[in-house]
């Protein structure tokens, strides 16, 4: 979403928004950012790393300078986001960062090497702020969100080399879900994962166990599964150097081409968020059961 459009949606729902420009690449950029919204709006609580960008195509048709500029935005964007927001969290001893992941962190798939190599070192890198955190005896937290295909409009400029239109590997889910995700994690940081959607679960879980199984289904699967039908247009433009919602003076909003296939709703999420919940019901179930079969066992 541009950030016009995210800023008119934030005021509509009651809120106050700032927008503020900067490239995620530039650690300078991102530190004037943080700055600037601490001026207006005081002592950041929550930091929320998103900014990604990528390029479909085989790894071999991808240039070098494409490549870096995947990982700039994708991975050291997350990176110079987690200092600038530490570097006012920690003397505070305050703060949580949420990090927007991806099953594709775990599990890569075919021509989305670069998105999914920076996935991945998200990874690597959360797990290590987290133990130092950790070791500070830190009050602030570090999470990440692990998601699912999201119907954004990413896929309507993302740069690509495909012959057809890019597409999300289904099940797709709205960006409804994703945000719902990111909210419940900000607010429930202690907890080092969250994953979003049962075929993030599914993903993840499946490449813990038969990860070559995977490996041969996607190198079959990988490349029709991420395209529609339709020819991609050689002329349209892309995001990968700058940006393209709103060039035009027209913001696209949240959604992508996709509604049609997107789910509005995640049972694996809310489960995953009312585990506790969840967990007290099955115990109870499980002593009602005990009870009857006892009592039928005692009076047979």
């Amino acid at each position: 979403m541009g950030l016009d459009g995210a800023t008119h949606e934030v005021q509509q729902a009651g809120g106050e928004a700032l927008p503020v420009e900067a490239d995620m690449a530039d650690f300078d950029q991102v530190n004037a950012a943080a700055n600037q919204i601490e001026e207006v709006f005081g002592p950041i609580d929550v930091w929320v790393n998103v900014a990604f960008a990528s390029v479909f195509a085989p790894f071999t048709q991808i240039e070098p300078d494409e490549f870096r500029r995947v990982t700039e935005v994708s991975y050291l964007g997350f990176v110079y986001g987690t200092r600038v927001a530490l570097d006012r969290m920690k003397p505070r001893d305050h703060g949580t960062i949420v990090q927007v992941g991806s099953a594709l962190g775990y599990r890569s798939i075919p021509l989305q090497s670069a998105y999914c190599g920076a996935k991945h070192a998200i990874n690597g890198f959360t797990e290590s702020v987290r133990t130092e955190l950790l070791h500070d005896g830190s009050d602030v937290h570090i999470t990440v969100v692990q998601m699912p295909a999201v119907n954004t409009p990413q896929f309507s400029w993302v740069l690509s080399r495909l012959p057809n239109h890019p597409q999300p590997v289904a099940p797709i889910y709205q960006p409804e879900v994703a945000a719902r995700g990111v909210v419940f994690a900000a607010d429930h940081p202690a907890r080092k994962e969250y994953w979003v959607g049962g075929t993030t679960a599914a993903t993840i879980t499946a490449q813990k166990f038969v990860a070559p199984l995977l490996d041969r289904y996607l190198a079959r699967t990988g490349y029709t599964s991420q395209q529609t039908d339709e020819p991609i247009d050689p002329d349209r433009p892309s995001d990968l150097w700058q940006p393209v919602d709103g060039s035009s003076g027209h913001d696209f909003g949240a959604h992508g081409a996709f509604d049609a296939k997107a789910h509005a709703r995640s049972g694996q999420m809310w489960g995953s968020h009312h585990a506790r919940i969840i967990g007290a019901v099955a115990i109870t179930v499980g002593s009602v059961a005990v009870a009857r079969l006892l009592r039928r066992t005692s009076t047979g």
